[in-house]
């Protein structure tokens, strides 16, 4: 299959699963053309079978703010014809669904027989759940649905939660997140681990993108009980709008020589392979993608029962669930942990075993049988 794949090419989840769902693709003999205005940051190697198109930026003194969903649709409709594409596989439904069906509009108008491309939207969340709630957006983000050849959703959460708010008309396929458990295991630095904590001190770790919905603040304050308890370190990774505040509480608590603020990092599974738990305290999360990485590594997580992550944490099996916003019980856990090495090491094999049942291949087989159904229809 020729496919084109439009995702925001950040740190985020969305654009981490799109490009590791193209760069599978590729090496089972699909043919990828990513279609951005930035290159993803995890498609980095070269592929014969992997392409890059850059959206072009136009600059009239005319446009207060480029239209981007504007020139995205146009290289998409030329990609699309070009390159004779089988499909469009946008991740998000604004603005990335949208633009690709204003590029079929477009090649429809043009009387392109490429017009018939089928389009397939993956929902991610923050479309559903925090800018598709927007009055001005809602109607866009219904249309992106319904007006899509085919829907995934990477929770049951997620879908449900777009049948709630959106009604929809279209039937929506739930095919979850994945990860390559070969890539994602824990891997041995004797020298490293030394570097950030002592031999009796705990690594706890925490990544996101500092929104105000992962609840940064409340990490600390978890933190700050655990190692009245047990003396532990902090490593906080990722960057955004609470890493002052997070920053500030620690000063404040005393803990500024245990918490370190380590802004965006590649090397996450280095970061993990050192780790002892993770702290997830979001209040929303429709998936977790941060999280299954860390069980990946045999890291327990200790999360807030919300979204999709009771999809994959099972409370006392791989991991413990908490209310949103109960610091101390997320510290009473940890500790409770830290001081059974049985059970702790029962549980790091148990949240690695999970994490192969959302093996890539696995779900990449999933993705391709679903492209085969919308295709064939």
């Amino acid at each position: 299959m020729k496919i084109g794949i439009t995702c925001y090419p950040t740190y985020g989840g969305s654009g981490v699963v799109a490009t590791e769902l193209g760069k599978a693709l590729a090496q089972k003999g699909h043919t990828i053309h990513f279609i951005s205005y930035a290159l993803p940051f995890r498609l980095k190697e070269f592929s014969q079978n992997i392409y890059y198109h850059e959206v072009d930026t136009v600059n009239y003194p005319l446009f207060e703010f480029t239209p981007y969903s504007i020139t995205l649709a146009s290289k998409m409709a030329q990609v699309v014809s070009y390159e004779k594409l089988d499909l469009l596989h946008v991740h998000y439904a604004i603005p990335h669904a949208t633009s690709a069906i204003l590029a079929k509009d477009i090649l429809s108008d043009q009387n392109d027989p490429m017009k018939r491309v089928k389009i397939i939207t993956t929902l991610h969340g923050t479309d559903i759940t925090l800018v598709g709630t927007e009055p001005s957006l809602s109607g866009a983000v219904r249309l992106g649905i319904n007006k899509s050849d085919g829907v995934t959703a990477v929770s049951e959460y997620l879908k449900q939660k777009t049948i709630d708010d959106f009604k929809p008309t279209r039937e929506i396929e739930v095919i979850p997140n994945f990860i390559n458990t070969s890539e994602f295991k824990r891997k041995n630095y004797p020298q490293f681990r030394p570097a950030i904590a002592k031999p009796d001190e705990k690594v706890i770790i925490h990544i996101s993108n500092f929104r105000p919905l992962k609840r940064l603040k409340d990490v600390v304050n978890a933190f700050n009980i655990i190692n009245e308890k047990i003396p532990s370190r902090l490593l906080l990774v990722g960057d955004g709008p609470e890493r002052t505040e997070a920053e500030h509480l620690s000063r404040e608590l005393g803990l500024a020589e245990r918490v370190k603020f380590l802004g965006k990092q590649e090397a996450v599974i280095d970061l993990l392979s050192i780790a002892d738990l993770m702290l997830m305290p979001s209040e929303s999360e429709s998936f977790g993608l941060a999280a299954l990485e860390a069980m990946s590594c045999g890291v327990p997580v200790i999360a807030a029962d919300v979204g999709g992550l009771p999809e994959f944490i099972k409370h006392e099996e791989n991991g413990y669930l908490v209310q949103v916003g109960d610091t101390e019980k997320m510290a009473e856990y940890a500790l409770s942990l830290f001081q059974n090495q049985t059970r702790f090491d029962t549980l790091r094999q148990s949240a690695r075993n999970t994490a192969v049942e959302y093996e890539t291949s696995e779900i990449v087989t999933r993705y391709e049988n679903y492209y085969d159904r919308i295709i064939s229809n």
